[in-house]
């Protein structure tokens, strides 16, 4: 009885979000709102990525850009099913608009970022568990290690250990992936020096069990 309550209650919720943003479709640079009614601990901000994906523990990366709320809701909630006796319930709304328009092609979305943004930054995207994923712009010269000392911090489930910084080559389209131990250098060990670019993403993973 409770359980067709609560589907009844979701399905009005989705019925309303789908009224007020169905004809939106997702790009990078969002960030989106995920609630799953079975499991709170999954509720989180997700950014879209500039590659067009999110990531979602249990999952992993899901391809969101250029699918309406609705869609991108349900391919969610069937990539998490497995994870459940039935498929949960998902509830997904726009947190955030991208603050830069799309644009025809990199070079373009660029030019437009660097008239909106603060002289001397470069614009960098943070995702996973973190307290303020998204677009940030930083001062130039600024290094993994301040950028982790400075943002809005990490949730309790992050793995400090595993710390990723993704940067991908707009010439060649390949991508470079640097780990990082946040933890070994919180308790002493020597950071290493990695100066964030332009299009940097940083990737705080979920805390895997007993980690």
């Amino acid at each position: 009885m409770i359980r067709a309550l609560l589907g009844l209650i979701a399905a009005v919720f989705i019925a309303t979000t789908a009224a007020a943003q169905g004809g939106y479709r997702v790009q990078s640079g969002d960030v989106l709102q995920l609630e799953v009614l079975e499991d709170p601990s999954l509720n989180r901000s997700l950014l879209v990525l500039p590659d067009g994906t999110v990531s979602l523990p249990l999952v992993g990366s899901v391809r969101a850009s250029g699918k309406t709320i609705d869609s991108l809701r349900k391919s969610i909630a069937s990539a998490l099913a497995p994870n459940f006796a039935s498929e949960p319930t998902v509830f997904l709304t726009v947190g955030q608009l991208n603050p830069v328009t799309t644009a025809v092609n990199n070079a373009a979305a660029q030019a437009v970022a660097s008239k909106v943004r603060p002289y001397g930054t470069v614009a960098v995207y943070v995702v996973g568990e973190v307290n303020t994923p998204g677009r940030l712009d930083v001062e130039r010269g600024t290094t993994l290690l301040q950028f982790l000392a400075e943002s809005g911090g990490l949730t309790r489930f992050a793995a400090t250990k595993r710390i990723q910084l993704r940067r991908a080559d707009t010439k060649t389209g390949t991508e470079t992936v640097y780990q990082f131990n946040y933890k070994a250098v919180q308790n002493g060990a020597k950071a290493p020096v990695i100066v964030l670019r332009e299009g940097d993403v940083i990737v705080v993973p979920e805390r895997r069990l007993f980690e």
